[in-house]
């Protein structure tokens, strides 16, 4: 028989009237109320395409012009690693998964307490992702205490560059350190237009919820624009604390927010890439904290793969992974497997904030490793059931009912299809009672803390030649 096409099994959880709803909310913010906007050169720019600018930097912007910018951003782009081969195809509802950034706390991994991250960790963070097989991107996971502050987000990616050839989503304050970092990644590039033909990094700027651009942040923009840097621009729409309380306001504010940023960079330059996608959590009314295990934020960011889906078909930025739990514990264990198999479900493209604990504050090597292999089972999952032939496995029902003593265990469908038929664990335990306790009845935090362990040891990444990293250090050192 012929194969019969997979169906990927897809989360959705907003109808084509809901869809069309929020959008004209956030259509009607831009229109009717504006966003600050607060860089010159962006504000002239929109006022001169037509936008109504009010009280010295509030600017209305005509739905036209974000039609416009929807239009000509790219519908698919493709990350690549620092050696120049395909590594993330944002297309077809394909999901990467990824650390986080500016944690100003991590889990040590030799004593097992929570103290101030430096940049050292910066570099274990990048080799340890360097060496999961699940974790397709890198980010800093760190505010290094270390390091000068002006220059923290130049040091962190230097550390990162070094230890890591996959791709990375790099974190900048102003002009002045993105170009740094532009610098860095043209000298491992070999040159700017091999950088821009085959990018390795994006960017991650956040507008200022309700309806702020700060000068930096659209300094940002504008420059990843003309670079051909990909960048995403959420915002801080968080339900209750930037944005209303309610999930529809909060997505209809962070799409906004999101759309305006959207023009801006287009109309700088037509094309460039963009990733949507606000992050739309909440504030926990309790804690006053932003949730970062809570089920509103994998709700809402099935939503915006929904809006993707039906209006504006740009890949999509996403969080998983992470936890508000103060350690790795069963509650760690379950808020990292919800968001991380909704986020595969939606079919969301970039997942960030792999291995964050207690609200991204703190980063733990071992959470990574966890969730590398929830991920891992999250993908067999998505992969649905292939039906064909050979897995139907008519053959082998004959010949094991046919021969007395026989079992599939023995037969050869078995040995030949077992690989990709059953999803094999690395970390989790299936081991019988006797075993496991012979081995010293490892929990799930130990088994993580040993492999995390021995990665760091025994990994090894193509390292960069002597006379990039020499360029590097002195880009930083200037």
């Amino acid at each position: 028989m012929t194969e019969v096409p997979t169906l990927r099994p897809r989360l959705k959880v907003l109808s084509k009237e809901q869809v069309d709803a929020i959008h004209a909310s956030a259509l009607k913010i831009l229109t009717t109320m504006g966003v600050k906007m607060e860089h010159p050169g962006a504000l002239k720019m929109l006022k001169d395409a037509g936008c109504e600018v009010f009280n010295d930097d509030w600017v209305k912007i005509p739905a036209k012009l974000v039609e416009e910018a929807i239009k000509s951003a790219p519908k698919k782009f493709t990350l690549y690693d620092q050696n120049g081969n395909t590594a993330m195809p944002l297309e077809d509802g394909n999901a990467f998964y990824g650390t986080g950034s500016d944690a100003n706390f991590t889990i040590d991994i030799e004593t097992g307490e929570r103290r101030r991250a430096v940049l050292s960790d910066v570099a274990n963070f990048a080799k340890l992702v360097d060496g999961l097989e699940n974790i397709s991107f890198a980010m800093t996971m760190a505010n290094p205490e270390d390091v000068p502050v002006k220059d923290i987000y130049i040091h962190a990616y230097a550390a990162m560059i070094k230890n890591t050839n996959k791709p990375m989503v790099f974190i900048a304050d102003a002009g002045r350190d993105i170009a740094v970092i532009h610098r860095i990644a043209c000298a491992i590039a070999g040159g700017e237009e091999k950088f821009r033909a085959q990018p390795f990094m994006l960017n991650y700027s956040e507008a200022i919820s309700p309806l702020h651009f700060p000068e930096n942040i659209v300094d940002k923009l504008i420059f990843c624009s003309q670079k051909g840097i990909p960048i995403c621009l959420p915002s801080g729409s968080n339900a209750g604390g930037g944005a209303p309380v309610t999930l529809a306001g909060a997505m209809a504010l962070g799409i906004a927010e999101n759309l305006a940023g959207l023009v801006i960079h287009q109309m700088t330059n037509k094309g460039a890439p963009f990733l949507f996608g606000p992050n739309v959590s909440v504030l926990d009314m309790k804690s006053t904290v932003v949730s970062y295990g809570c089920p509103e934020w994998s709700l809402t960011q099935a939503a915006l793969a929904d809006m993707r889906d039906e209006l504006y078909d740009i890949p999509t930025w996403a969080y998983a992974g992470a936890s508000d739990a103060k350690v790795m514990d069963a509650q760690a264990g379950a808020e990292a497997a919800f968001s991380i198999h909704s986020a595969m479900l939606c079919h969301a493209n970039v997942i960030h904030d792999v291995g964050f604990l207690e609200y991204g504050s703190t980063s733990s090597l071992e959470m990574v490793t966890m969730a590398n292999e929830i991920i891992s089972m999250s993908r067999f999952f998505a992969g649905g059931i292939p039906v064909n032939e050979g897995t139907l496995a008519i053959d082998a029902l004959k010949r094991v009912s046919g021969s007395p003593g026989s079992m599939f265990l023995t037969d050869d469908h078995t040995f030949e299809h077992f690989m990709e038929a059953q999803f094999t664990p690395k970390l989790l335990d299936r081991s019988r009672y006797d075993a496991w306790e012979d081995s010293g009845a490892p929990d799930m935090y130990r088994r993580c803390n040993v492999e995390a362990k021995r990665i760091l040891a025994e990994h090894e990444m193509k390292p960069k030649s002597k006379e990039v990293l020499k360029q590097i250090d002195s880009i930083v050192n200037q």
